[in-house]
């Protein structure tokens, strides 16, 4: 199998001496092999074991105390140094997994749950209004220390829109689903064209909310647990609202005074704020696609300024085409491509 695969490496425009030598070996020990029987691997490893190879009366004992009523529930990084601590000694970690391994005992050894691999979100890509929403839920303070008023809000990713929001007393899947579907119906959605992103927290996986949104063929997306960056458009909208200068720097005296604190934020937001990420068009605007009006005429004047005075525009003008597609948690192709 060595002699074919260097030969084949030869044929492809490979020195065989260079191949030779990424497999430990030279020409002449190749040359010798092809002239015995036929040619082959003619390595044989050692002929003796490693001298501080475990005896299987060693390999028994390790095998006896790891699964012993003591040890049988801790790993190998934990049983080592308890018994170091006790004066003895049998083996090394790396020896006890690998002797579990071999015996197909390595598992997890802890009444606590296994860790999880938690996979990223799937890419979702919007490319006009009503594709990708994403909504979450953030806190608002209260007059009463530990206790707080609960914004739900509702974004289009594309569009950057505020599509629906609404403030309780109290975190629910009820009130989530009634939020999403007033939003569904207002907006007009088409059945199995949205996709709604959200957290993994308990009123997002509901069993009212994820029956409502199946109801109405709505897709639904979750981030990863404790990773919000998954769900970065509701945080940064979220922010965005927080650090707002009108924004109290005390509690809402009460939760009438939080939604209409909210409304005026919300109004402000989706009919006035010229959005950094959507060439500073207002989120309202770019919703129902007045943006690409109102784009193509900065444009023009660009272009109008540049022809009166072509030597003060040692570049193109100042971009103003519509963003055409929002991603939302790319993946690393895309985010190569963007960066």
């Amino acid at each position: 199998m060595t002699l074919e695969l260097i030969d084949e490496t030869v044929q492809d425009g490979a020195r065989q001496s260079e191949a030779a030598k990424l497999l430990g070996l030279n020409e002449r020990t190749l040359q010798r092999w092809r002239t015995v029987d036929g040619g082959g691997d003619r390595r044989r490893g050692p002929n003796t074991a490693p001298g501080n190879k475990l005896t299987d009366e060693e390999r028994e004992n390790v095998l006896q105390i790891v699964n012993s009523p003591e040890f049988r529930d801790l790993p190998p990084n934990q049983i080592v140094p308890m018994l170091a601590s006790r004066g003895v000694y049998f083996a090394s970690e790396s020896t006890i997994y690998r002797i579990l391994r071999e015996e197909e005992q390595l598992a997890h050894r802890e009444k606590s749950r296994p860790a999880t691999k938690r996979h990223k979100p799937d890419e979702l890509v919007a490319s006009g209004p009503n594709a990708v929403w994403s909504w979450d839920i953030t806190y608002l303070k209260s007059p009463v220390r530990g206790e707080f008023f609960y914004l739900y809000m509702v974004m289009d990713v594309w569009s950057r829109k505020i599509v629906a929001w609404a403030v309780h007393s109290e975190e629910s899947s009820e009130h989530a689903s009634a939020l999403l579907a007033h939003a569904y119906h207002v907006e007009g959605v088409v059945p199995g064209s949205l996709v709604v992103h959200s957290d993994n927290g308990s009123p997002m996986k509901g069993a009212t909310l994820l029956a409502t949104l199946e109801r109405l063929g709505v897709t639904t997306s979750f981030s990863r647990p404790s990773v919000s960056n998954d769900n970065s458009y509701s945080e940064s909208l979220f922010k965005t609202m927080k650090y707002r200068p009108a924004y109290p720097s005390g509690p809402f005296t009460a939760i009438e005074a939080a939604r209409d604190w909210v409304a005026v934020f919300v109004r402000w937001y989706n009919t006035k704020h010229q959005h950094s990420a959507i060439r500073f068009v207002t989120p309202d605007d770019r919703h129902s696609r007045r943006d690409i009006e109102i784009l193509e005429c900065r444009k023009t004047v660009y272009e109008q300024a540049r022809a009166r005075n072509p030597e003060r525009w040692s570049r193109n003008t100042r971009n103003w085409n519509p963003i055409k597609e929002v991603v939302l948690n790319p993946n690393q192709t895309q985010l190569g491509q963007t960066g």
